[in-house]
């Protein structure tokens, strides 16, 4: 069922609290209303003074809006891209852009225009930007000063492509529009336009093991209604929370945390601009600003204990959780130990809403996510999609017949085949294993394809493999996840070399390899271990058998 969009609310006695009240997640399918195109209007009502966005950097700048504010700059951001821009409901716009305040003001401004923002990593490469544009047949692409030059190089390669948007502070490139001269003509008096419950708002790129970055297309009622229950249960929010999710923007997890859930409950989204990740400028700002609920994955909590926690006094923090990969018991135990506070867990992915949490009413399992979270009823079953015994270890599966839960994604874009694959039986296989407990807790086992969880990033083999490939050193090559003390896992590569350098310098080597693979993808996709080796285990038909020596890395670590 394909929903107009209605929100009547009337007066400013209303609360948003009383008419979601009435939404079931079981049955909002059913219910005439979603909370994407139109909910920020009706936010502003609400709350119009409310905090909605505090966003400092290591100059001392500050930016803080209320939601009033952002109703009028996402108002503006969405004029400029309706007309300055000329994009349309339905179009795609990739948007490559650091923690910065204009990242928010598009964001919405797409929500309100029912264009689909494409989010990616300020960490892409000319060839991802190539990529991404060439598959995901966006009309335009916003980024700044240090990515124009990589979108520059490939942009006659991209005939979806009308225009180029610069966020920059006072420069001018040719060849694109500036940001701040379209939302300086633009009017304020934009009217969202009607958007329906499947509706898509957002595709991200998502790391695959045999080929490139799948588009993972998600609707407005998954990351509008779908995102209201993670931020009262999961995360704990209510209107005076200030809330700090540590992630990349090109990352769902960065849209859970800091815009979704945390605005729909009236909360403020807190950030710091800082590009990179620095444990210190995070322990300073928890011990200076009044931050409520910190969200991080299990390698920044390892960073952060790298210092000695104890020595911060965080005066407002109530509420830490984790998610983007397992949280290691022993990282719950040193900062619940320094801190005093339990990590609450929460266990999702790009194709998904939150899947497994542990809340604050549940008490923390070491080793285990929690337990499924509703809408889904989640299951560990057997290859012939059958329900096992408790204490046995099978896939994790959200069963999503008779009814599909709110939300899964609609599917990969342009990819029917691999969409079908994600489905057995009555159940979306989520491509992990795991085990449930008699107290319907769930333990994570492994992840049942090829794909490396290295500090939160989500990394395909196949692209590191083939940036490999690119090397004249490299023969073959075959990379997989490695134990990390800090980083959980990190990537790995098995190279047969070519014979004309078998002969090198092997640790100059290693490092040529590395620098070569930061400028051929990510640079967080670079294999910071190097092995070289004769030959490699394959099966009969010639494919590399990643996961035999993937157990044997692992196994060394034991």
């Amino acid at each position: 069922m394909n929903i107009p969009v209605t929100l009547p609310f009337k007066n400013s006695e209303s609360t948003v609290e009383s008419h979601l009240s009435k939404i079931h997640l079981s049955k909002v399918l059913d219910y005439p209303r979603h909370f994407c195109s139109q909910c920020f209007q009706y936010i502003t009502i609400f709350w119009p003074s409310n905090p909605a966005l505090w966003w400092v950097d290591d100059q001392g700048e500050e930016v803080r809006w209320g939601f009033e504010e952002l109703g009028f700059h996402s108002r503006k951001a969405a004029s400029a891209l309706s007309e300055g821009c000329r994009l349309d409901k339905g179009d795609g716009l990739l948007l490559v852009l650091p923690r910065v305040p204009e990242w928010w003001m598009i964001s919405v401004g797409c929500m309100r225009t029912g264009i689909v923002s494409i989010p990616g990593t300020t960490q892409l490469t000319s060839k991802d930007l190539l990529y991404r544009l060439q598959a995901s047949k966006a009309k335009c692409i916003i980024t700044n000063d240090a990515l124009a030059p990589l979108v520059d190089s490939v942009a006659s390669e991209c005939h979806a492509l009308k225009n180029r948007v610069l966020v920059s502070k006072g420069r001018r490139r040719e060849g694109w529009l500036d940001f701040h001269d379209l939302v300086e003509a633009a009017s304020d008096k934009h009217q969202p336009v009607q958007t329906k419950s499947q509706d898509p708002v957002s595709i991200f790129f998502t790391s695959g093991t045999t080929g490139y970055p799948k588009m993972v297309k998600q609707s407005c009622a998954n990351l509008g209604i779908g995102m209201r229950n993670i931020g009262r249960t999961w995360m704990n929010l209510n209107p005076s929370s200030v809330m700090w999710g540590v992630s990349d923007t090109g990352w769902v997890k960065f849209q859970f945390s800091s815009l979704y859930a945390t605005w729909i409950e009236g909360a403020c989204v807190f950030a710091h601009g800082k590009a990179q990740f620095d444990s210190l400028v995070v322990l300073n700002c928890l011990s200076k600003y009044p931050v409520t609920t910190f969200c991080g994955t299990p390698t920044i909590f390892r960073m952060l204990l790298q210092h000695d926690v104890r020595r911060y006094k965080f005066k407002s923090l109530v509420s830490c959780l984790s998610g983007g990969e397992p949280l290691p018991p022993e990282v719950s135990a040193q900062w619940k130990a320094q801190t005093g506070m339990e990590i609450y867990e929460g266990y999702g992915q790009t194709e998904t809403t939150l899947v497994c949490a542990t809340t604050r009413d549940m008490k923390v399992k070491p080793g285990f996510l929690g337990k499924a979270h509703p809408p889904y009823d989640v299951q560990i079953i057997d290859k012939h999609s059958n329900p096992l015994p408790l204490g046995e270890e099978g896939d994790i599966g959200i069963r999503i017949k008779p009814k599909r839960p709110l939300g899964l994604f609609l599917g990969y874009v342009d990819d029917p085949l691999k969409t079908a694959s994600t489905e057995r039986g009555d159940f979306y296989i989520t491509g992990d294993r795991g085990v449930m407990a008699e107290d319907g807790y769930i333990h994570f086992v492994a992840r049942a394809d090829d794909v490396i969880l290295s500090a939160g990033y989500r990394i395909g083999p196949f692209e590191v493999e083939n940036a490999l490939l690119g090397h004249p050193a490299v023969v073959e090559a075959a990379v997989v996840s490695s134990p990390d003390l800090i980083r959980g896992e990190v990537v790995k590569a098995f190279i047969i070399l070519s014979p004309a350098y078998e002969s090198h310098d092997k640790d100059k080597l290693i490092l040529e390899l590395q620098d070569h693979v930061k400028g051929t993808t990510a640079p967080y996709k670079y294999p910071r271990k190097i092995e070289f080796v004769q030959d490699l285990p394959k099966t009969i038909s010639g494919k590399v058998r990643r996961k035999e020596l993937r157990n044997k890395e692992w196994e060394r670590s034991h």
